[in-house]
């Protein structure tokens, strides 16, 4: 009888609990959608990167042949997943964008998907290689609109505190209702650039001064892309050697067929083995 009674008596504390622990696992909170890009190095794994705000899209980093660009934005739900696809919509924010809608950008389709079983899904947006992105970058804005399927999650993005988040540039507070696509063409002097500007602007070292044409024309004779320039990895004192020796002899038979290389500003394009002195703004004559 005793054991009857020890029986009962611990089947009556543990259902409840067992109850109570099953309520606790229920999500009853808002359905909602929020923009879930997260980026980061590529040293580290991509579970790690920070969630950002934006996306940057480089076409520099690009063959000269890529015209388009397709990235995908990532949104995430709160809230339990369905067994059925539920659409969700997006529009351009004018208020932080300056790209044109098809010069820039191929038209947002506005209504997207959450696959059936899933967390999340992503906006597909194609961005177009202007001549304009040479010198200014161009933002395409995007925001989220509540709809019967979803709110509007996390106005008031906060980051947890993280290790990995602050070392890697954590964008800490933000409106994750809203992502801004930044996209361009700028080229900007490489980590590794083995040239220098002396006194009276006068060209110097290896390479000498850094410009586009400059980049783009020994991207062009030894199959390299601009990213190889990022780091010693890549940019290795041997290959640093061949590009100084092979292109100064390149040069200097242009300029003896009457072929001269010439910057923007009308000099004459230098690196360190050529014959002649070359100061940024003087033009050859």
């Amino acid at each position: 009888m005793k054991r009857i009674i020890f029986w009962s008596f611990l089947l009556a504390l543990v259902v409840p609990m067992a109850s109570c622990k099953k309520e606790m696992m229920q999500y009853t909170g808002m359905e909602g959608i929020y923009f879930a890009v997260q980026s980061g190095p590529s040293y580290s794994a991509p579970a790690t990167w920070p969630f950002r705000p934006y996306t940057n899209i480089e076409f520099v980093k690009q063959p000269a042949s890529v015209t388009e660009l397709e990235t995908k934005i990532k949104v995430m739900i709160t809230g339990p997943v369905k067994d059925y696809d539920r659409p969700f919509k997006v529009e351009v924010n004018p208020d932080s964008t300056t790209a044109q809608e098809g010069v820039h950008y191929l038209p947002i389709q506005g209504t997207y998907s959450i696959p059936a079983n899933s967390t999340f899904g992503y906006i597909p947006v194609t961005l177009k290689r202007t001549a304009d992105m040479l010198n200014e970058n161009k933002t395409l804005g995007l925001r989220l609109v509540a709809n019967e399927h979803f709110g509007l999650a996390f106005p008031k993005w906060k980051a947890l505190p993280d290790l990995a988040n602050t070392s890697l540039g954590n964008d800490t507070a933000f409106d994750a209702r809203l992502h801004v696509i930044n996209v361009n063409d700028l080229m900007v002097q490489p980590a590794v650039w083995r040239g220098s500007i002396q006194a009276g602007n006068r060209e110097s070292g290896v390479w000498g001064a850094f410009t586009r044409k400059k980049l783009t024309l020994m991207c062009q004779m030894f199959n390299l892309k601009y990213e190889d320039f990022s780091s010693e990895a890549t940019m290795t004192p041997v290959l640093v050697t061949l590009i100084h020796q092979e292109m100064s002899r390149w040069l200097i038979i242009q300029f003896n067929n009457g072929t001269p290389v010439l910057e923007d500003d009308g000099r004459l394009m230098f690196v360190g083995a050529v014959p002649w002195t070359s100061y940024i703004g003087v033009p050859y004559n």
